[in-house]
């Protein structure tokens, strides 16, 4: 077995005293494809951000590939959920991949024959290759997020981490995405952050709840009565998906 990409040992972390994460443990592996829920509040972006070296833990520690977070960055391909470019700016998406190819210090990256070829194998990856010199601002909301995957992927990374990717994309839009999430998945692995557990679990592998603590579930399939209770949860509460399930003998849970 490979050795894992991410490892997260019992990590706590907390703003001006306030706690946002206690003695969270978590391993991603190769091939994973995991969705992270959890109410607002509960330190799913805090986690995001401490696995990419944004931040420090105040206890615990975080290891990429055996390494420090600021120095496996690479391994990471990182989607935020807000991506800020000017739509009206006269941008092209092949210029938006070729982001990703940015050196430390430089505002922008060489286009060298190299990074272009590498820029639009990224497209071509994302089903975009075709319109790699139409500009962003022309692009629908499931387009753009296919070339800022690209952009993520043209460093060649273990894991794929998306945050909230399926915000302003249709319904129709979002089946196609996860569809092409989890053809990705055959060569990377994946961590989603949705709130929209419905659509997800029909296509990933295993459940991480945030909620200040983090209960795993190593399976996918979720039922109603977790659909349910999940949409109530609140910071206080303890994962509601973690409760109903201990009802279900059938099923196989790892409480980290």
């Amino acid at each position: 077995m490979k050795a894992p990409i991410v490892e997260i040992d019992h990590v706590t972390f907390s703003y001006n005293g306030e706690p946002v994460l206690h003695d969270v443990s978590m391993v991603i592996r190769h091939g994973d494809f995991i969705a992270m829920i959890g109410p607002n509040g509960g330190g799913k972006t805090t986690l995001l951000k401490l696995t990419l070296g944004l931040l420090t833990p105040m206890q615990g520690e975080i290891r990429i590939n055996g390494l420090p977070p600021h120095k496996a960055s690479a391994c990471i391909g990182y989607v935020p959920q807000n991506v800020h470019i000017n739509s009206s700016f006269p941008i092209t998406a092949m210029d938006v991949v070729l982001m990703g190819k940015l050196e430390p210090g430089k505002r922008w990256a060489r286009k060298s024959a190299d990074n272009r070829k590498q820029a639009l194998a990224a497209l071509e990856r994302m089903e975009m290759a075709a319109l790699a010199n139409r500009k962003i601002g022309e692009l629908s909301g499931g387009q753009r997020q296919r070339v800022f995957i690209a952009r993520a992927l043209v460093t060649r990374p273990q894991l794929l981490v998306l945050d909230e990717p399926t915000a302003g994309i249709d319904t129709r839009g979002q089946a196609d995405f996860f569809k092409m999430l989890k053809e990705l998945n055959r060569e990377i692995a994946v961590l989603v952050v949705s709130h929209d557990l419905l659509v997800v679990s029909r296509y990933v592998k295993s459940v991480a709840c945030v909620n200040k603590r983090l209960h795993y579930h190593d399976q996918a399939e979720i039922t109603g009565d977790m659909l349910e209770t999940m949409y109530p949860c609140t910071v206080e509460e303890v994962c509601p998906v973690e409760l109903v399930a201990h009802g279900l003998p059938h099923r196989v849970l790892k409480d980290h």
